[in-house]
């Protein structure tokens, strides 16, 4: 398949727990991922690569019935995350009800993209041999979280990657919140972060910083995009998807870094203020841009 983005990963069954709502839908990178592109125009190809349950499939029909290109790989079980957030929006917790089948090597033969984006819900969804096969199809994009994902029981619990000095000279692209910054280079300083991540051959690396905006360092320079703030928090799941739809969706259009991690931000804004996946327009979030945003520190 040749487009310009395609997203890899699995369609989760979640239930969502907060101080106000507690609801069961979809989730999952690649459902957010998807949701979101679809949103924007179509002057971005788009392919979506997932697997879950076939019992669970008909939220890869729902899809296709929103004309979204997919490639749907059967799996034992879908995975399934129970995520709990309390008064603070930048943090929650997880138990993992059920672990879907990891990707293969063999399911990414017929994959090429200008961008690949691996949204990792766990440490084993993606083995080393897959990534570095799927990393001569484009650039690739990873979102390290799953791979800093350990399931003990049903509890998730933070590690460290362990396969990154490994994997990193792979990745173009690494995407890392505040939270997981720590966790993979022991630092705490958002530039210092990236600096330490470029020394291990990624060239982008987007770090997404909750209330404080974000910070991109690419081409040997920091970008640092504003924090737009929303009108009501309701719902964080998938804010970080969103971030990279938004990321790469703007990469494909040829954007600089700048304005890419700012339109990135904006979608997350819009995505905070309601249940589910972004559902605004490419014009909304030029407006949330043009009415401005919070500045780092």
């Amino acid at each position: 398949m040749d487009t310009d983005v395609c997203c890899i990963g699995h369609i989760t069954k979640d239930l969502i727990i907060t101080p106000e709502n507690r609801f069961s839908t979809n989730g999952g990178t690649a459902y957010y991922f998807a949701h979101a592109m679809r949103h924007l125009p179509r002057e971005v190809g788009f392919n979506l690569v997932t697997s879950m349950a076939e019992k669970d499939s008909y939220a890869v029909d729902e899809l296709r019935a929103l004309d979204v290109d997919v490639t749907f790989f059967p799996s034992r079980q879908t995975v399934f995350f129970e995520n709990s957030y309390g008064s603070d929006y930048n943090k929650r917790t997880q138990r993992v009800l059920a672990k879907a089948d990891p990707f293969t090597p063999e399911q990414a033969d017929e994959i090429k993209a200008r961008f690949i984006h691996l949204g990792t819900l766990l440490s084993d969804d993606f083995s080393v041999d897959f990534i570095r096969k799927v990393s001569q199809k484009g650039i690739l994009s990873v979102d390290v979280q799953g791979f800093l994902r350990e399931v003990r029981g049903d509890r998730v619990y933070p590690v460290d990657w362990s396969d990154k000095e490994e994997v990193l000279p792979y990745v173009d692209i690494l995407k890392l919140n505040e939270q997981e910054m720590v966790t993979v280079t022991g630092l705490k300083n958002p530039r210092e972060v990236a600096l330490r991540i470029a020394s291990w051959g990624v060239k982008e690396v987007l770090l997404t910083l909750g209330s404080y905006g974000s910070l991109i360092y690419a081409g040997r320079r920091f970008y640092e995009i504003p924090a737009f703030p929303p009108s009501r928090l309701v719902d964080a799941t998938g804010c970080g998807d969103t971030y990279a739809t938004g990321y790469l969706y703007c990469r494909a259009m040829g954007m600089d870094y700048g304005d890419c991690g700012r339109f990135a931000a904006a979608m997350c804004t819009m995505k905070l203020e309601h249940n589910g996946p972004f559902d605004g327009s490419y014009q909304q979030v030029e407006d949330i841009i043009a009415r401005g945003g919070k500045k780092i520190g």
